[in-house]
């Protein structure tokens, strides 16, 4: 983010808590960070019987407008640890961070605004009085102090700030077309996937029609990797604690993963990445190197805790299915391996409508040489593994930028970052280089020089977790999926009950055909059927009447509402049935 716009965001933040100050006086603030899209202020509203809601957020923002031409500036104020107990006396959230700022010998400093004050290490425009007229505040929402389940909920205000009206209403647009095509949403109306309280939180239970998404996709992926010539194994989604203990994920993300738990004196742990589990099917016997590059890979159930106020419908789940692979290669294959692999995701993605540069780029996450207690020690190992993920971005010609700090534990990685409708990238999957697992688990292949030698792996995912990628086709086509992943290709509305039999022949034609197919067989007009197939967002209609039962035909339409005619049920038969084989994003 552009930092000017990153201060201006910022300043607005303070604006939003003086407002809300003013309005609310018994309420205690805490933090008001910058996020990608703006901005958020969490406050304790802990001395009124209820906090703001939806409706206050045009009174916060009438305010906020009242008090910004008094702004001539951001004062910076250097306090002691004393000065600022003192100053917020009555705020525990502002008492913890001065506590916890003079424990790491910080320094404290407050910035006034006005007649506002607030604890702040900085970052803000110069001009607040003319800078701060382009801003909106956006949704509120619960969110835990310091992102804690065991501490105290607070209420969050979100909000976004521009430097110019033009760049603001841009926006709203994006979020209102977002909106439109929120995949929680759509993805209800289309009975998609439910969730159940009784199961449990970031659980998702897929229809009969979402699961008919998921099969499609997993086919999919599954056979063009066999193509390639991936292994495709099963390994159980269960595994010994310690198994994560040899291969290091243990200490890094047992946060995240679920709790061991004991069985006939064994500790087990439901598994949140599938590696370590593909290293012991290498280690099952000895590999030549004339069997390398060796790719394994699987349709792989995985889970993950995740903060409850962090779970958002497909995109953050607890429970998810990765397309996962790992590739054991020598150092010199590498590159070629890496080029496949990303040969592969641009090949997938393309299938499924996105397209490279547009809806999705490349981040080369790299490793910080002085942060040991995260990242493994060997600088030659990283600058190569980096070396090599470089040059096959640029040989490539992809859409890459780089991020120090954001490698694996074990490796650097290129990250397929996702737009999502909002405008939002998010990390969809990883191509990572790992030089540390195979010593870990002293993996091994016999050259050519009949000597032990060790490999290098390539783990990936070629279209992530199905649930998020899932989510992210939802969006992209607003439930209106190409004909290939629709849960339902054809709706066949016969006009009369006469015309039943003749509809449900037809029917059952396609299905033979491997058509999904399904005839509306219900007393309603069919104006009104032909708007709820629509609002289904199915492909085709078949309308069938005594015309088109006597002439043994079908009258075409599709989903847009352009009427195509009488038309043989076997010519419709033969170009949806090539339609769905060339995967056609339609």
């Amino acid at each position: 983010m552009d930092k000017n716009l990153e201060n201006l965001r910022h300043s607005a933040a303070h604006l939003l808590a003086a407002a809300v100050l003013e309005l609310w006086p018994e309420t205690k603030h805490t933090i008001g960070p910058v996020i990608e899209e703006g901005f958020y202020y969490d406050f304790d509203f802990a001395g009124y019987k209820s906090a703001p809601g939806l409706e206050d957020l045009a009174k916060i923002e009438k305010k906020m407008s009242e008090i910004a031409p008094s702004w001539k500036s951001f004062e910076k104020i250097e306090v002691s640890a004393a000065d600022a107990k003192k100053m917020f006396k009555d705020n525990p959230y502002k008492l913890e961070l001065v506590e916890e700022l003079t424990i790491n010998h910080q320094p404290l400093t407050n910035y006034k605004s006005g007649d506002f004050v607030d604890l702040c290490r900085g970052g803000h425009i110069e001009n607040p009085s003319q800078a701060l007229k382009h801003f909106k505040l956006l949704s509120i929402a619960g969110a835990y102090w310091r992102g804690s389940e065991k501490n105290k909920m607070l209420t969050r205000i979100y909000g976004t700030a521009f430097f110019s009206a033009k760049e603001l209403e841009e926006f709203i647009a994006r979020e209102e077309e977002a909106l439109k095509r929120d995949h929680r949403i759509i993805g209800k109306n289309l009975n998609l996937f439910v969730f159940s309280d009784l199961v449990g939180k970031g659980l998702p239970l897929f229809t009969e029609k979402g699961a008919t998404i998921r099969r499609e996709l997993e086919r999919f992926i599954q056979d063009e990797e066999i193509k390639r010539g991936y292994k495709h194994v099963v390994t159980p989604v269960l595994a010994k604690t310690d198994l994560y203990r040899t291969s290091g994920h243990y200490p890094y993300y047992k946060d995240t993963m679920y709790p061991p738990m004991v069985i006939d004196n064994e500790e087990l742990i439901l598994r949140p990445m599938t590696c370590p589990h593909h290293f012991m099917l290498y280690k099952s016997e000895k590999r030549s190197y004339r069997e390398l590059p060796l790719r394994y890979a699987e349709l792989s159930p995985q889970f993950r805790y995740e903060k409850s106020g962090e779970l958002t419908g497909l995109f953050r789940v607890r429970t998810f299915c990765l397309a996962d692979a790992h590739i054991f290669c020598t150092t010199d294959q590498a590159l070629a391996v890496i080029k496949d692999v990303l040969d592969l995701i641009n090949d997938a993605n393309g299938a499924l409508g996105f397209v490279k540069g547009e809806d999705y780029r490349f981040r080369l996450s790299l490793g910080d040489r002085e942060d040991e207690k995260k990242y493994y020690k060997d600088n030659n190992a990283w600058d190569k593994a980096e070396s090599i993920l470089r040059e096959v971005l640029v040989e490539t010609n992809a859409p890459f930028f780089e991020a120090n700090g954001e490698a694996a534990f074990y490796g650097p990685k290129i990250d397929v970052q996702m737009k999502r409708v909002s405008g939002l990238e998010e990390t969809v999957f990883t191509v990572q280089y790992d030089f540390v697992m195979p010593k870990r688990f002293k993996l091994s292949f016999i050259n050519e020089r009949g000597q032990e030698e060790e490999p290098v792996v390539i783990h990936r995912a070629s279209i992530g977790a199905i649930e998020r990628t899932m989510a992210f086709l939802i969006e992209k086509y607003a439930g209106a999926f190409p004909v290939w992943l629709s849960p339902v290709q054809v709706k066949i509305l016969p006009i009369t009950e006469r015309n039943l039999v003749y509809a449900n022949k037809v029917s059952g034609e396609l299905k033979n055909e491997g058509v999904r197919s399904e005839v509306d067989e219900r007393n309603e007009t069919l104006q009104a059927k032909i708007r709820d197939a629509q609002l289904a967002k199915i492909p085709y209609m078949l309308i069938i009447g005594d015309k088109e039962e006597k002439a043994q035909t079908v009258s075409k339409r599709d989903r847009s509402g352009k009427d195509y005619g009488q038309i043989a049920v076997e010519k419709f038969a033969a170009g949806i049935k090539k339609e769905i084989d060339d995967k056609v994003i339609n």
